[in-house]
């Protein structure tokens, strides 16, 4: 079973701390990629009062800060649970089963992708590519690559079976 956490697992919003975050990056030239980056990396997700702040200390509105956290995958709004498994969707995957896998693992950990567990322990993810496709199907569990995925491999690794 893997017992890594992602970095940001369990860091409280904190208002000084992002706002340092965000005095730090804010005169590179472009600095709001960088600065929702280092948000999402310390808190686990860009929540509403980090958006506020965002545009507030780089002169922009709310929906413009929004529009790039919406725009981009990498950014949550929600914290993600202990586990993040992200499976392969790309073509080589999906000869491979992939579809199936996603179907399987929706049923066990009864959600959706994109969704988290109840009790904030597994969030479930699609990417289109990660790059092992002589292995597929291939997902990525708490930022390790596996292939030759199956449901019974991932379960375990994630400590939902033995």
């Amino acid at each position: 079973m893997l017992n890594k956490t992602p970095p940001a697992f369990g860091h409280d919003w904190d208002p000084d701390r992002a706002r340092g975050i965000i005095e730090e990056f804010k005169d590179l030239e472009g600095p709001l990629l960088p600065i929702l980056h280092a948000l999402n990396e310390r808190f686990g997700h860009i929540s509403e009062p980090a958006v506020k702040l965002v545009a507030e200390i780089l002169n922009l509105t709310r929906a413009e800060v929004h529009g790039v956290v919406s725009f981009y995958h990498d950014f949550r709004r929600e914290p993600a649970g202990r586990h993040v498994i992200k499976v392969c969707r790309a073509e080589a995957c999906q000869s491979m089963g992939c579809e199936d896998l996603v179907a399987r693992l929706e049923r066990a950990l009864g959600i959706h992708i994109s969704d988290t567990t109840h009790d904030r322990r597994i969030t479930l993810e699609e990417v289109y590519c990660l790059g092992n496709c002589a292995l597929s199907p291939a997902v990525m569990i708490d930022g390790e690559l596996h292939g030759r995925a199956t449901e019974e491999k991932v379960l375990v690794l994630v400590g939902g079976r033995s």
